[in-house]
């Protein structure tokens, strides 16, 4: 096992997986300008890592994340003009340029507060599993502020136009299996099931080619906001830059597997590594 630890997150990385902990328990995770720098630093050392071969963000403590810190983040930088446009390019990238982009799958392992700020780290990983009982919630109406940096815009990428307007305006929270049902995470579970179900989850996505896989990631996310001819354009070349770059040769491998050997039929074995 391999551990680094930061101010305010810790990093381990355990058969492939890499568990980075947002590590500021007594302020429930709440972001700060060090916890943006050490996570700007944390994903940039793994993106590149070798050892880890998926990324679970989560929180120490009762908390994924309380949002932004209100007092280190906003009150206390509200006079130091440098010292708050460093935070909050630190905080863009990692919270969402850093997650979105990172070549490995995200997954967010969402063991308890989820409020505010904290939702766009959440929807940036790929994927999103909660305790059934984990609390979320868009509250900053209640402060006289707007779900501000990017969180107005990624939430109505992912929940109902409806959904979204419901609890910005509102503030009101709601629990795991309501943030699934709204479309904001993958999946609810009880909480004592959550890190076994984030590891088995981790652990199939291991099992494919990590070239296809990033491919696919990228594909998904980047036609999102696209017409359809850009979409058929960009697919297809997609398609031809994953080939090229695919040196375990996964396609030609699992055409043959299901048309030669027959031994792969979908919904049964996945087309893994060599």
């Amino acid at each position: 096992m391999t551990t680094k630890a930061y101010e305010t997150v810790l990093v381990e990385i355990t058969d492939g997986i890499a568990w980075v902990t947002l590590n500021r328990p007594e302020k429930r995770n709440a972001m700060n300008p060090q916890l943006h720098f050490d996570m700007v630093e944390a994903l940039t050392w793994l993106n590149t890592d070798t050892e880890s071969k998926v990324l679970v963000l989560t929180g120490a403590g009762e908390s994924f994340c309380a949002g932004m810190d209100l007092k280190e983040f906003f009150r206390e930088l509200d006079d130091k003009p440098v010292e708050r446009a460093a935070s909050r390019d630190a905080d863009k990238r990692w919270g969402w340029y850093g997650l979105t982009r990172f070549s490995k799958p995200t997954i967010a392992m969402v063991n308890g507060y989820c409020f505010g700020g904290a939702f766009t780290p959440l929807i940036a990983c790929d994927f999103a599993i909660a305790a059934d009982d984990a609390t979320f919630g868009l509250s900053e109406v209640n402060w006289g502020i707007i779900p501000g940096g990017l969180v107005s815009k990624v939430v109505t990428e992912v929940m109902t136009h409806r959904k979204a307007m419901y609890y910005a305006c509102t503030g009101r929270s709601f629990d795991g299996k309501e943030a699934e049902a709204i479309g904001l995470i993958t999946s609810s579970v009880p909480r004592d099931q959550l890190k076994a179900e984030v590891t088995a989850l981790a652990k199939d996505l291991m099992e494919k080619s990590p070239v296809v896989l990033r491919a696919v990631k990228e594909a998904i996310r980047a036609v999102t906001h696209m017409t359809v001819d850009q979409a058929y354009e960009y697919l297809e070349s997609k398609q031809e830059q994953m080939r090229f770059r695919d040196d375990e040769g996964t396609r030609n491998r699992g055409i043959a597997e299901f048309i030669d050997k027959k031994t792969y039929r979908p919904g049964f074995e996945p087309v893994g590594k060599k």
